[in-house]
């Protein structure tokens, strides 16, 4: 099967959300982004962003976690229906990755996919390469994330 045959081109595909909390936000930053904002609140409150923000590498990752959970469940759904799913991954890279506002205390973030198009590779029969749209968007329904990903789909 084929993601063309189970997802329109075009169509937004909603994967799931998280809700980032202080000690999460805290929590990630102190591991890989120690960035003032990210990392106490109130000195946040004289930052730029006015109050303590999730690291864009933090909403990044919450991106790919939610899409592996979604596609586990996708999975298991067409092997319930008596249908083959795709074998997805590795991802060849991504681009254009935009953090478009910051991700607070509170927030809850959207994230969907939208396939862009596809092309078989010419190296590997049955192989195909899929452009996608990838997003994340606050309770507000204002974007907060997106960029464009290639992922590999194979036999």
């Amino acid at each position: 099967m084929k993601m063309s045959e189970l997802y329109a081109i075009g169509e937004r595909i909603e994967i799931g959300s998280h809700t980032f909390t202080p000690e999460g936000i805290v929590h990630f930053a102190s591991r890989f982004d120690p960035q003032i904002f990210h990392m106490d609140a109130e000195a946040a409150k004289q930052s730029l962003f006015g109050g303590l923000c999730a690291s864009g590498w933090h909403s990044c990752s919450m991106w790919m976690r939610i899409f592996v959970d979604y596609w586990k469940s996708e999975t298991a759904r067409l092997i319930a229906e008596g249908k083959t799913p795709p074998n997805l991954g590795p991802s060849p890279g991504f681009k254009n990755l935009q953090w478009l506002r910051p991700v607070f205390a509170g927030d809850t973030i959207s994230y969907g996919v939208t396939i862009l198009g596809s092309r078989p590779l010419a190296s590997r029969p049955g192989w195909a390469l899929y452009t996608l749209a990838c997003d994340g968007v606050n309770q507000h329904g204002n974007p907060a994330l997106r960029f464009e990903s290639t992922v590999l789909a194979f036999e």
